[in-house]
């Protein structure tokens, strides 16, 4: 049985204006921090989770605007579980 789901219920609370070309809506930018090159370096991933059916077309290159500051799309969006959602991958720009 599938249950149905709102994704502006999921992202209404934590979720921040993302805008790409002439779409807007809400994600969640995380920032997690990563050890590289044997601890020596900490790097930073910044992905984005939003809707797919609004930003699950983005490609690599992709001009994109996440809570006012530019970001650029490093890949192809990786649907989440049912396809909802998808998870971005970005570089600050």
């Amino acid at each position: 049985m599938t249950i149905p789901e709102d994704p502006a219920a999921f992202l209404g609370d934590f979720g921040v204006t993302v805008t790409q070309g002439a779409t807007t809506g809400l994600g969640i930018l995380d920032m997690p921090g990563e050890y590289v090159a044997d601890g020596r370096v900490i790097t930073t991933e910044y992905l984005l989770r939003a809707e797919a059916s609004k930003f699950g077309g983005v490609g690599y290159g992709d001009a994109i605007t996440v809570g006012g500051a530019a970001y650029t799309v490093r890949e192809a969006p990786l649907l989440l579980d049912d396809g909802v959602f998808c998870l971005i991958l970005l570089t600050k720009t």
